[in-house]
């Protein structure tokens, strides 16, 4: 049997962290609760789900014509009497103009908003992820301090006896105590209570943190007396094999592939340019009869314009370098993050096989050593036959080893939730896939 799945026994957790609180105390917090709770409760994913609103909303903006413009005048009047039948010339006018922009730019500028809305479902698999990566770390640090907590208020009782047993033996001086031996059980049991308020103050800021995340009140916030199973399952092997294939799907490396193919956009806009703007106008001018009686007849012109984009090398050709050099930036910032990732998957995994030989060293070796030790010397220290210091440092060790091994128990399950969180899978997430409007 694995050290691991040793150590999830309730045998050997009821040794080692005594026993659990009454049925009455104060309902435990399960971690899943406590995830679930964290998500639903988290604003920043309601955030982006508005903002991916927001983004298609705009793209079906970007992507409609531009507002036609109307313009209404009056032309040719004669400025000596501004009498409008005075001359054949003078109307009252009405136009309309419709800008087209240039190229297949309406449709890029759509296609850009859409590419940059896609990024945002990756963006909350990654919060998801990460949220779920923190409240897992702050609710170990709650166990942590729990279990060490209890674990030293057990052993208070022992530190009291021995200050009981150094005080009788040397007011009887029966045993061959020493007033330093009283001094010395009364200054490790004040020891004792320093560690425990210390461990308090952790306790509380670690119950403070986890609870701004799930909504509850710190002080009734305790969690259960188990590590879930799968923070303590055997590491999996042959990782490293597989290592860029599992972080290329990571949901930060796909929110930055859309936000890739976002500005892959901005260049297909950018060459755009080099492209004229057309407009289409039309106009109806109106005039009056003429001073005998005559009827004018009344006016109506067309036109269509457009500009000349020939002098490109200080606008149109900056313009485009500029969108490249973007666009080879991201995909600098992608290669960076899969290195990221990488490297953090890696220090994780190296933390957690050490981590592995020390649990099961203390298990195996350290602590049946420890426990050995203290029962001889408190065994010689009864029989006259031992120092009483010896047998309180041997005790101290033997407590001080036991409260190491909830650390890495914790530091362990805490390493292994940010692997899981390095190596998240979102390959079952369909990207956007748009179709590029260029020649």
């Amino acid at each position: 049997m694995s050290l691991l799945l040793r150590l999830i026994k309730p045998a050997f957790l009821g040794a080692l962290l005594l026993t659990s609180l009454p049925g009455w105390a104060v309902p435990r917090l399960e971690l899943t609760g406590a995830i679930d709770a964290a998500i639903e409760n988290d604003p920043w994913l309601r955030q982006s789900v508005q903002m991916q609103s927001a983004l298609l909303e705009e793209s079906i903006a970007d992507g409609a014509l531009p507002d036609p413009r109307m313009t209404i005048g009056a032309a040719n009047l004669p400025t000596d009497t501004f009498d409008t039948g005075q001359e054949a010339m003078t109307q009252a006018t009405i136009g309309f103009t419709q800008r087209i922009p240039r190229g297949n730019s309406r449709q890029l500028a759509s296609a850009k908003k859409e590419e940059m809305a896609g990024a945002q479902p990756f963006r909350r698999e990654n919060r998801r992820a990460l949220v779920m990566e923190t409240v897992t770390h702050l609710w170990l640090e709650v166990w942590r301090s729990e279990h060490s907590i209890r674990l030293i208020e057990g052993n208070r009782g022992l530190f009291e006896q021995l200050e009981d047993v150094a005080e009788a033996g040397y007011t009887s001086a029966t045993m061959g105590s020493r007033q330093q031996d009283v001094i010395r059980a009364s200054l490790e049991l004040t020891r004792l209570e320093d560690r425990l308020t210390a461990l308090h103050s952790q306790q509380a800021a670690s119950r403070e943190a986890l609870a701004e995340w799930i909504g509850l009140d710190q002080a009734q916030l305790s969690v259960t007396d188990d590590v879930p199973h799968e923070l303590l399952r055997v590491f999996p092997l042959g990782w490293a094999e597989t290592s860029t294939e599992i972080v290329i799907r990571h949901p930060s490396i796909r929110a930055t592939d859309q936000l890739i193919d976002a500005q892959t956009v901005d260049v297909d806009l950018a060459r755009q340019t080099y492209k004229p703007e057309w407009s289409v106008s039309a106009q109806y001018g109106y005039r009056e009869r003429a001073p005998n009686g005559q009827d004018r007849a009344d006016l109506f012109s067309v036109g269509i314009g457009f500009d000349l984009p020939i002098f490109t090398s200080n606008r149109q050709d900056r313009k485009l370098n500029a969108s490249v050099a973007r666009l080879e930036a991201a995909k600098t910032e992608r290669i960076l993050q899969i290195r990221g990732l990488q490297a953090k998957a890696r220090a994780a995994v190296a933390r957690i096989e050490r981590l592995d030989d020390r649990i099961e060293l203390y298990e195996q070796t350290l602590l049946p050593q420890m426990e050995e030790q203290a029962s001889a010397a408190l065994t010689a220290y009864n029989n006259d036959d031992g120092d009483f210091a010896e047998a309180v440092r041997a005790r101290i060790a033997e407590l001080n080893t036991q409260v190491e091994l909830i650390q890495m128990i914790a530091e362990r399950a805490k390493n292994l939730a940010s692997f899981r969180y390095l190596t998240t899978d979102t390959s079952d997430i369909p990207s956007f896939s748009l179709n590029r409007y260029q020649d």
